[in-house]
């Protein structure tokens, strides 16, 4: 059964939901692109072959702009080589990319997307679970500097996204586990039944042939959709908003960072997720029984707890420090008042930022 959330806004668009939907991937391409650019990693060759056929079937030319993998993606290198290859072949405003990969592959073709002409279609197809539920929903574009990730990007809403859940069959296990950290953390911060549902059978959570994967990921998307629909640029006038889907993501960047991008973004949210629970249980928010709760979840999905280099963290603390979150001097944190209710936590102490670290080293 395919499932539709539609994200409201001033650009509405549809995320699908399902098995088997590369037709619905060419129906989503608009009939006035003459030409199509797919963008897409590298071990999906075959699919880029089967997509561009499909493609000129309709009545569309295509290019294959092939991205390097992962996050080594994410450089203004390979956005100026994306924008020499859309200039070579003429594409003009009306003409349109297709994104097929993972987080990394939608961020950058979005952001190619944003920046080409001021902006042109963009479908985003992501081919992993961090990928649809949260990287290629939401209009969040980017790509990282030497000063961190994400630290230069734009807004920029798809046309649509395609979430095949057929392509999940082919991750590695490992992958498929990091995807689930930010499933999880829709449940910490709005839906909690996606918590009771890992709790109750986190084999079946993980299968990517089952039925439980489809009903997850539908509520992650939704809990993005409402948050997204809501505040789509991250005001920073807004106390609470858009900053909500932050969870985890103050420290789990700077791991990552601090880490020259060798954990997967997920593993690296999932210890920044038990980071800010910490800083939860400090402030009140939480209790020790959360915090233990929120530890049992992530292992039961196959997720680290724990960074396994502790001596790091003065280089943790300064890469938070210009977190694109803060304001100017000001360190935030989202934190939780319980689970589904999430609060701001600005300006904790050194001390503070440390005793919470000693939970997750």
């Amino acid at each position: 059964m395919t499932r539709i959330v539609t994200v409201e806004g001033a650009r509405r668009y549809d995320v699908i939901i399902g098995r088997g939907l590369q037709d619905e991937l060419v129906a989503a391409v608009p009939e006035r692109a003459a030409k199509v650019a797919i963008l897409h990693a590298p071990v999906f060759n075959d699919l880029v072959g089967d997509l561009s056929e499909q493609l000129r079937d309709a009545g569309h030319a295509t290019i294959d702009i092939e991205l390097p993998d992962a996050e080594s993606a994410k450089t203004s290198q390979t956005a100026t080589a994306c924008w020499d290859a859309l200039g070579a072949a003429g594409f003009t405003r009306t003409d349109c990319i297709v994104s097929l990969g993972g987080g990394a592959t939608t961020d950058l073709a979005g952001f190619v997307a944003a920046t080409w002409l001021r902006g042109i279609d963009v479908v985003h197809a992501p081919t992993t679970m961090l990928a649809m539920v949260d990287a290629a929903v939401g209009g969040k574009t980017g790509i990282n500097t030497t000063a961190g990730k994400n630290l230069v990007g734009s807004i920029h809403p798809p046309r649509a996204v395609i979430c095949d859940l057929d392509l999940l069959g082919s991750l590695p296990r490992a992958d498929l586990a990091a995807g689930f950290a930010e499933v999880v953390k829709a449940g910490f911060i709005a839906d909690t039944t996606i918590l009771d549902i890992v709790e109750a059978d986190a084999a079946a959570a993980l299968d990517p042939d089952g039925d439980v994967i489809e009903d997850l990921v539908e509520r992650a998307v939704r809990v993005k959709a409402a948050v997204v629909a809501d505040d789509l640029t991250e005001s920073v006038e807004r106390v609470l908003g858009r900053e909500i889907l932050n969870y985890g993501h103050t420290l789990g960047h700077a791991i990552e960072k601090v880490g020259d991008y060798s954990w997967r973004h997920g593993d690296a949210i999932s210890v920044g997720m038990v980071y800010a629970a910490a800083l939860s249980v400090a402030g009140g928010g939480l209790t020790d029984d959360d915090l233990r709760r929120t530890r049992e979840i992530l292992v039961s999905l196959g997720l680290p707890v724990d960074y396994p280099e502790p001596h790091h963290w003065p280089q943790l603390l300064d890469a938070m420090r210009i977190d694109k979150k803060a304001r100017g001097a000001t360190l935030r944190f989202i934190v939780l008042d319980g689970f589904g209710r999430p609060a701001l936590l600005a300006g904790p102490s050194d001390e503070e930022l440390a005793e919470a670290f000693r939970e997750v080293s």
